[in-house]
């Protein structure tokens, strides 16, 4: 038997973009659920540096002038399909974005969790959503998606106890790289930027240091948190064993290689828009280890545990907040260098 909570209206409003730069809240029906679906109505829903993207190309293609936004949505379950296991309507849930069989929700696919409601299709619990306490605010939960690609960064250069671990960038995801290493049982955290607030940030969520690249000397600073490492041909480097680029700035990159001891890490999840210069000639001797990281082929859930456990300290990530009828709003400030590091949507 469906489960149904009441009132659940007619029709809803999906941020939509309908043309280059151009964003509007169409109205369309609620969606029905069959026997194997959930509805979810959207409670919160973070705003991601692509949602951008797509609003400045018109939409993504196939989608031209119809694509639903929002891929890091988190909300109350109002209707729960017969042949659902473990959901009950009221649970408070985050959502993969990924397993829509549709397509990616708020990425290409044909649903997005800038809406009122968002339809979970073949819902399986532990699969394409996951319940979470209720004392966890709603714009935290919402961090699950962005947090999941960070935790996959980490665990992509497999930082764990004995390492000593350098994150560059203290926007959102480097934030969550960050706690990621922290939960990890990394020995330290460093976090380097140039913006005094986001490196206040780092302190709040538990950095052992910070590094304001604008002003210190990037390895007299590691040198001094994390002491000297193995030395090639005389030259001095940190004793850093993993270093995360968050920024997509290839200044980092320069500055990693340049301070980097034998044998480190560099875990790369910051989006290079242009092509970086490497000179792998000057990098031989130092036998680093570079890996890239997108996404998350299976930490999407694995991160939810620590944010339900720890969620005051990933609540600090959340900058700016906007009402879902100022959506518009919203996705210019979170567009705008330096107008705001991690926006949420709510919604009443």
């Amino acid at each position: 038997m469906t489960t149904i909570a009441t009132p659940v209206p007619a029709t809803m409003h999906v941020a939509t973009v309908t043309g280059p730069g151009t964003v509007d809240l169409v109205e369309a029906p609620v969606p029905t659920p069959g026997p194997t679906d959930v509805l979810v109505r959207v409670r919160a829903c973070g705003i991601c540096g692509s949602d951008g993207f797509y609003v400045s190309l018109g939409g993504l293609p196939g989608l031209e002038g119809r694509t639903p936004l929002g891929h890091e949505p988190a909300g109350e379950v109002v209707v729960v399909g017969s042949d659902v296991e473990g959901v009950a309507v009221g649970d408070h849930v985050v959502v993969n974005p990924m397993v829509a069989p549709t397509g990616i929700i708020g990425s290409g696919g044909t649903t997005g969790g800038l809406a009122d409601y968002l339809l979970v299709q073949d819902a399986v619990l532990g699969h394409s959503l996951l319940t979470v306490p209720e004392h966890v605010p709603f714009e935290v939960a919402a961090l699950n998606e962005p947090m999941a690609v960070a935790r996959h960064a980490v665990n992509r250069t497999g930082a764990g106890p004995g390492d000593r671990v350098v994150v560059f960038g203290a926007g959102p995801v480097g934030l969550g790289v960050a706690i990621s290493a922290m939960a990890a049982g990394v020995d330290s955290v460093v976090v380097v930027d140039v913006v005094p607030s986001r490196l206040e940030k780092a302190t709040r969520i538990g950095a052992d240091a910070v590094i304001d690249s604008s002003v210190d000397d990037v390895l007299e600073r590691l040198v001094e948190v994390h002491g000297e490492g193995p030395a090639r041909r005389g030259v001095r480097k940190a004793g850093s064993t993993v270093y995360l680029d968050a920024t997509g700035a290839a200044p980092v990159l320069r500055t990693i290689f340049s301070v980097a001891r034998h044998g480190a890490v560099v875990g790369i999840v910051g989006v290079h828009k242009d092509p970086v210069e490497v000179d792998f000639g000057e990098l031989l001797g130092a036998e680093l280890t570079i890996v890239t990281s997108m996404g998350y082929p299976t930490e999407i859930f694995e991160v939810t545990a620590d944010i339900v456990e720890n969620w005051e300290r990933y609540a600090v990530i959340v900058s700016d907040r906007y009402a879902f009828q100022d959506v518009q709003e919203a996705l210019v400030a979170a567009a705008t260098p330096g107008a705001a590091d991690k926006v949420v949507v709510t919604f009443d």
